[in-house]
């Protein structure tokens, strides 16, 4: 099937692709399909959360862990069971990008970060029970100069 996208013009993908999101993402709960797609030359790190309905509506994500890597997002046994792991580990994470200029001055929400089963292709956005992760941290603080890498 072919989907036209924010950033990415029109792109064939395959139904398999697709990531299901049961309640939608916060604020944006009546769209429940997505591609997660890479940025060209991010090596994964910075990716899209594409709607596969509404074309202009796509959010940048970022692998937390190139960003932090002692980020350990834990999921209620609720959201576990939804998701249908027994772990945390067992599921992608990714958080979202609030993206300003400079870029330095864009923020990451480590609070409430999209889990994916890579199985199941199920996602959702939670968020987490804990005040060590805010919704905006400086993208510029994390990632300590190499920002402008990644948004």
């Amino acid at each position: 099937m072919f989907i036209q996208t924010k950033y990415f013009g029109q792109i064939a993908c395959k139904e398999e692709e697709r990531l299901l999101f049961p309640k939608g993402l916060f604020g944006f709960e009546d769209e429940r399909d997505f591609l997660l797609l890479p940025f060209h030359g991010s090596a994964g790190t910075l990716l899209c959360f594409q709607s596969m309905a509404t074309p202009a509506l796509a959010f940048v994500g970022i692998n937390p862990f190139a960003l932090k890597p002692d980020y350990a997002p834990e999921l209620t046994e609720e959201e576990l069971a939804q998701l249908h792991v027994k772990e945390s580990e067992e599921l992608s994470f990714y958080t979202l990008c609030a993206v300003r200029e400079p870029v330095a001055n864009s923020t990451v929400n480590l609070r409430c970060p999209i889990a994916v089963n890579e199985e199941t292709r199920e996602a959702m956005q939670v968020i987490l029970d804990t005040e060590i992760y805010q919704m905006r941290h400086l993208l510029s603080e994390l990632s300590k100069g190499e920002g402008d890498d990644l948004c």
